[in-house]
């Protein structure tokens, strides 16, 4: 008689272990109350963008009542986003502006979402982290090549490039004379920038541009910009605008170009050339003329004013 009570207690434990075991089994195939869970995993609530809030998206199975709050590492709530909401079944969205319940940016580091569906009874710790990231990339310019370059497909120095640097795997960007034009992909630390010298698709006209460089990481956090680096887009020049010569005198000029020929017109004559400097005969008749040269559809002028010779003048 006295292992009765023993056999009860046995009985009785084994009973629980039974129910329970059961219990768990029928809620691993009960099917969860939220699905199609979709969740922003980094963003920023400082970078005054597109990424400064997170936005929290799931599909409820059937109307509940909703309250919705984030978590911090340690498991402690520090922002309620809706408390009691009545929610239709379907897809719903809440955001979070990455701020707690005192209105506070919260300190860098990895969040998670909590649901606790009313009608339900069910509390659901949502397995996606929302990173909070406030600190924004440092990028250093570090090259620009060629200085001067003229794009003209030739291939020769057809475009400039800037090398850089970031302290994090960023999003690089160019900038030339303060606007975007060219950005690389989320990449390694470091990297080039090629600009082609063309905006929408056509070729800009000749003259000095700033690149600058920025960054932008995922977060959405952008870098200052760097120093600015002047660049010259040249296809060809006249060292001299305005050139006096005396008549039937020969003159020189100087053609910058990075063609290897261009051609001339000067006094109804024409021609071609391929070395850097011009070498050219006044008419004989004074008068004011004017000299092109032109290299690939693009031309530089220059001023030649031809006066009386002056007696005994050297050739």
């Amino acid at each position: 008689m006295a292992r009765w009570p023993q056999l009860l207690v046995v009985l009785l434990l084994l009973g629980a272990t039974a129910a329970a075991f059961a219990m768990t089994e029928r809620l691993k195939l009960e099917r969860s109350p939220v699905t199609g869970t979709q969740v922003d995993r980094v963003f920023s609530p400082v970078c005054e963008c597109a990424r400064d809030v997170a936005v929290i998206s799931i599909v409820l199975r059937r109307r509940e009542t909703v309250t919705l709050d984030i978590l911090n590492r340690d498991g402690r709530s520090i922002r309620t986003l809706v408390r009691n909401l009545r929610e239709p079944a379907g897809r719903v969205s809440y955001t979070w502006d990455g701020r707690d319940n005192l209105e506070r940016v919260v300190p860098e580091g990895v969040y998670r979402p909590r649901v606790q569906l009313e009608r339900n009874g069910r509390t659901i710790v949502l397995p996606n982290p929302i990173r909070v990231d406030t600190t924004a990339p440092v990028i250093s310019l570090l090259r620009v090549f060629p200085r001067v370059f003229s794009p003209d497909a030739d291939g020769r120095r057809d475009r400039v490039t800037a090398s850089y640097r970031i302290d994090e795997r960023a999003r690089a960007v160019m900038l030339v004379d303060g606007r975007q034009r060219v950005q690389s992909k989320f990449r390694e630390r470091e990297g080039r920038l090629v600009w082609f010298g063309r905006v929408n698709g056509r070729v800009v006209r000749p003259g000095s541009y700033e690149i600058r460089m920025r960054a932008a990481d995922r977060a959405g956090n952008r870098s200052l910009r760097t120093r600015a680096v002047p660049v010259r887009v040249r296809f060809v020049e006249l060292s001299r605008e305005r050139i006096e010569v005396g008549a039937g005198k020969r003159f020189s000029v100087r053609v910058r170009t990075d063609a290897v020929a261009y051609r001339w017109l000067f006094a109804g004559r024409r021609g071609a050339g391929r070395r850097e400097v011009l070498i050219l005969r006044a008419p004989d008749e004074p008068g004011s003329y004017r000299l092109y040269v032109t290299v690939g559809g693009r031309a530089a002028s220059a001023a030649v004013d031809v006066i009386e010779p002056i007696a005994n003048e050297p050739e």
